[in-house]
């Protein structure tokens, strides 16, 4: 998220991620709202995963979400968040689709959406 400069839960979820038979792309750390919008185009996910390390970039949480379904990005994409400060209640409060507490949680949570 943009203002998070942290990647090791970034990176723990992409390797559970890829482990569990999904393509990730991994946009890096301090990423803006134009650079998931970008990423989402050219690539077109089925799931975008959101994290955050610490509470002060989660405002960039709905920021982003907010951003992608302006323009209409979000159509037919689920969104999951999660990092040490997110809760369940924040991800409903924000959207989301899915909430994870833990990056081998969002394994299972990523194919519970795409399962729904």
């Amino acid at each position: 998220m943009k203002g998070d400069l942290h990647d090791i839960g970034k990176n723990l979820g992409s390797i559970l991620l890829t482990g569990g038979g999904f393509e990730v792309v991994d946009i890096g750390i301090d990423a803006s709202p134009e650079k998931f919008a970008d990423a989402i185009s050219v690539r077109r996910p089925k799931i975008v995963g959101l994290i955050a390390r610490l509470t002060t970039p989660m405002p960039q949480m709905k920021t982003t979400l907010d951003f992608l379904k302006r323009l209409g990005l979000m159509e037919g994409v689920k969104s999951i968040v999660g990092g040490a400060p997110v809760t369940q209640a924040y991800a409903d409060k924000i959207g989301a689709d899915g909430y994870a507490p833990d990056a081998s949680s969002a394994v299972e949570k990523a194919r519970e959406l795409l399962a729904s």
